[in-house]
């Protein structure tokens, strides 16, 4: 069969019926690079990595862009965002979506009750975090982040990892950072060391929001000092660095690069840069996602919430035709969010 004729035969087959094909990690079966014995922090409580299944790694759920100073719980309807997001994770679970990963972080309305409320409704896993965010000029900085050291700021994400968050018993599953575009500030540099300090105590994994050549490659500095392993950092973001010398230091560090952002518009890009990984044989380190979502507080009805299917619709098909087959799409979507996210 030519490709032009089995390309056409997979678009008449439903996302979901494709998925259905692939062969899944069933209960017991040990993932690959993971001890089935290892886990992960659900925020319906704790699981073993071989039921994650299908992960998003990087997604928003609700995200209030207000700033420290004045987000609160008060500014949302919690019934109105679990019945606008509902459908679209109901959707991402009829496509094969098992897992997801909300990386919206505290004081952007990081909301542990509401994902524990959609993930029961939806049948779809929901992970979330502990840690601050520090991109956008700090304005989603809270006071304390300015004069506390990093060993404080620490103590704080460690004692949510420990006793969870806001009083609810859910515990974070990651940890979240953002930096600005370097060189590192003063406070960003502290919570990449307070990141690291709490990923050596709790084995929890780092992620951060780093959007430049120059941000990225100080990070990498930092958590060298820190001995922070390859393993134990996401590079949230990568795909907007596009010079591939920086994806092949950023490779060299044995971190995970985290290919999100993915939309329609982005597919040529976003194959672009996995293209270039997979021919250098290291999908082992890459993920893939859309930082899609985001019920956006004060926006009527919540804003324009962008579903999270095109990575099982239009970057489906385009990886099809550039020769990455079913083991190497279990590899970015199954197997490589389970070794990153395992508590160590």
């Amino acid at each position: 069969m030519n490709r032009r004729i089995f390309l056409q035969n997979v678009i008449a087959i439903p996302a979901a019926a494709w998925l259905a094909s692939l062969p899944m990690p069933s209960r017991g079966q040990e993932t690959k690079g993971s001890s089935a014995m290892d886990k992960v922090n659900t925020v319906s409580g704790p699981i073993t990595v071989d039921k994650l299944g299908v992960t998003l790694p990087h997604e928003h759920i609700l995200v209030d862009f207000i700033g420290a100073a004045e987000v609160s719980p008060d500014r949302y309807d919690a019934d109105e965002v679990v019945n606008t997001v509902l459908p679209y994770l109901v959707q991402a679970r009829e496509v094969g979506v098992q897992t997801l990963v909300e990386c919206t972080p505290a004081y952007l309305a990081r909301d542990a009750v509401v994902l524990a409320k959609l993930s029961e409704l939806s049948g779809v896993q929901i992970v979330t975090n502990t840690g601050y965010y520090g991109a956008g000029q700090d304005k989603f900085l809270p006071p304390h982040a300015f004069t506390e050291s990093a060993d404080e700021l620490a103590a704080r994400w460690m004692r949510e990892a420990q006793d969870g968050i806001d009083g609810t018993g859910i515990l974070p599953g990651f940890i979240k950072t953002a930096v600005d575009p370097g060189p590192l500030s003063e406070v960003d540099r502290k919570l990449l060391h307070a990141a690291a300090i709490t990923h050596r105590e709790t084995g929890l994994v780092i992620a951060s929001h780093t959007t430049d050549a120059v941000s990225i490659l100080e990070t990498l500095e930092i958590l060298q000092e820190e001995s922070v392993p390859g393993d134990g950092f996401i590079w949230v973001h990568a795909h907007t660095v596009t010079d591939l010398s920086v994806h092949d230091s950023a490779a060299e560090a044995g971190i995970w690069i985290e290919l999100d952002g993915l939309s329609k518009a982005s597919v040529d890009l976003h194959l672009e840069l996995l293209t270039h990984h997979h021919k250098k044989e290291r999908l082992n380190q890459i993920m893939i996602s859309h930082d899609a979502g985001w019920y956006s507080v004060g926006e009527p009805g919540g804003g324009d919430f962008r579903g999270f299917d095109t990575l099982f619709n239009e970057m489906n098909l385009a990886m099809i035709d550039a020769g990455v087959g079913k083991d190497e799409w279990e590899q970015l979507v199954i197997r490589n969010p389970a070794q990153a996210f395992r508590i160590r």
